[in-house]
């Protein structure tokens, strides 16, 4: 089976996010939302993933008020200027979900896979658009560091995933991406993230589309940009959405 490779691009309107908070004009950066995304698309991604809450180890949480006053004006403006784009919302939170789906987003990203906001997967399925559902060791929209050991990783991210899947079914949730989380979301052991992309096909079994995000993140070492290239390598042919801060970059590697 033929698998086309889309790549996912991630827009953080956030001060603080761990790759690119502070950015944008907002919060006194230099960086236009819309010009950013234009760059995004031009470059090559078919969806863009706008997030407006960190969930990076040490973050902190956001007022549901912060969040959309964040993230429905920067979805608002892209919509506006892209409205074929395909825009998904990165939170957990079922208004920031519901507030984005109106405002322009059609895909809804969840760190939490449900268990933050059960009332999501409602709106989701009321709005029937697809919904990311993804791994993580802890029932928390951020994780840490705490390098928790497996017996069998992948058994318990599809364990784990099977069940977020049978309950975000059973409310109408029809269309599913699946995520093993990855980094820290997994464990601060990194050999658990490396072992994921050797068994990423495993993933299959759920019977949904995978969504891997490896960008950037803590585990891949000190050269991360490299080496998040290396996992585009690893992963090409085997899943169907990367999410990736750097597009271009991962684009011409994977062609």
């Amino acid at each position: 089976m033929s698998i086309s490779l889309r790549f996912m691009a991630v827009l953080n309107v956030t001060p603080d996010s761990f790759s690119d908070g502070g950015q944008f004009k907002e919060f006194g950066g230099e960086v236009d939302v819309v010009e950013r995304a234009r760059e995004f698309f031009e470059d090559g991604a078919t969806v863009l993933d706008i997030g407006g809450e960190s969930t990076r180890p040490g973050s902190k949480e956001v007022s549901l008020e912060e969040e959309l006053s964040r993230v429905i004006p920067a979805i608002e403006k892209i919509h506006a200027a892209f409205p074929e784009a395909l825009i998904s919302i990165d939170t957990w939170k079922s208004e920031v979900a519901e507030a984005a789906l109106k405002a322009g987003a059609r895909m809804v990203n969840d760190v939490t896979a449900g268990r933050g906001d059960s009332r999501i997967f409602e709106v989701v399925a009321r709005h029937g658009v697809p919904m990311v559902l993804m791994y993580s060791k802890q029932n928390s929209p951020r994780t840490d560091r705490e390098e928790v050991q497996y017996e069998d990783v992948m058994k318990t991210i599809k364990d784990f995933l099977q069940e977020r899947i049978t309950v975000a079914r059973a409310v109408g949730v029809n269309e599913i991406v699946v995520d093993p989380g990855m980094g820290a979301f997994v464990s601060g052991n990194p050999k658990y993230s490396f072992e994921i992309l050797e068994r990423i096909e495993e993933l299959r079994k759920l019977g949904c589309p995978i969504l891997v995000g490896t960008s950037r993140k803590g585990f891949l070492g000190d050269d991360r940009l490299g080496m998040t290239l290396w996992t585009t390598l690893q992963l090409q042919g085997k899943v169907d959405y990367l999410r990736v801060h750097d597009v271009i970059e991962n684009v011409t590697v994977s062609c």
